[in-house]
């Protein structure tokens, strides 16, 4: 069995927000580049104008929070820093800074599972987000497991209603395990070790407690991206299959699985081993943070 965990960032809870909910109410900074976690209150909103404020650190980590212009990011060592996005704030992805209303674009964007890495500035006793840098690739995957998890849970029956009640904050996720399993060109058929792959993930699976899989399919660079699409589509659904079928995987405690394309390599799409590599389906377990102790 193949893992790969590190090509989906772990999500990280929703944070108690109760300094988030407005601009008169006090503001948590974690101890991101030195600070302690301290207690300070910023009146008014954020000003548009950033230039020639004192710098702040630079945070990265993974939104975990977000409410009206404010946005918790969280650390890999579990600090957080609370921050201000404002007009000025730019919002910048790997193919260039996002233009248009900065509110839509924020709301859009910033959402709670994307990794970021942020420059700030100093206001008052708090800080704005000058500038937010993110992975285009980080963006569709966060993009999906938030979309996939409503989507999921409103689509199933009692069962699924009856574990959502148990989960809580049901689209905040510890990744536990990714296991990627691999298909010829242009097909769709599960080998002997693909097959044995995917029923050790379920039952690995089957002993944690609340956890949920999220299917995504893709394909290398052979091919148009209607082709591809279509094929990561179908890949990823025969793995559900598969799953569900050979395995025993609860279809309530599945997410809605998506077909990626030739989004997100693994390897390089010049070489025949990279491609062999990049045409999968990788299998994300996951736990909600709030089952998981964290």
């Amino acid at each position: 069995m193949q893992f790969n965990s590190q090509r989906l960032a772990v999500l990280v809870p929703l944070a108690a927000i109760t300094a988030l909910v407005s601009p008169h109410a006090a503001m948590a900074q974690g101890q991101a580049a030195g600070y302690g976690e301290v207690m300070t209150t910023v009146y008014g909103a954020p000003p548009a104008d950033l230039a020639g404020m004192p710098t702040g650190p630079v945070v990265e980590g993974i939104i975990s929070a977000r409410n009206d212009d404010k946005m918790r990011v969280s650390a890999s060592d579990g600090t957080s820093t609370v921050m201000h996005v404002s007009e000025g704030t730019q919002i910048k992805g790997t193919k260039g800074l996002f233009d248009g209303n900065r509110a839509e674009v924020a709301r859009k964007v910033l959402i709670n599972g994307l990794p970021v890495s942020v420059k700030t500035v100093r206001w008052g006793n708090g800080l704005v987000a000058s500038e937010v840098r993110y992975k285009k690739k980080d963006l569709k995957i966060a993009t999906m497991i938030h979309n996939g998890t409503a989507q999921g849970f409103a689509d199933q029956a009692a069962a699924t209603e009856a574990l959502r009640a148990r989960m809580g904050d049901i689209d905040k996720y510890n990744i536990k395990r990714t296991t990627n399993v691999y298909f010829e060109v242009g097909k769709t058929v599960l080998s002997a070790r693909a097959k044995s792959d995917l029923c050790a993930t379920a039952a690995e699976a089957s002993a944690m407690d609340n956890a949920v899989m999220l299917v995504l399919g893709y394909t290398d660079s052979t091919g148009s991206e209607e082709v591809n699409q279509a094929l990561s589509e179908k890949r990823a659904s025969r793995v559900v299959n598969y799953l569900q079928q050979a395995c025993g995987w609860k279809p309530y405690r599945m997410l809605t699985p998506a077909g990626m394309a030739e989004a997100d390599p693994l390897a390089d799409n010049r070489t025949a081993y990279g491609k062999s590599q990049n045409r999968r389906v990788s299998v994300n377990v996951l736990v909600s943070k709030a089952m998981d102790g964290l």
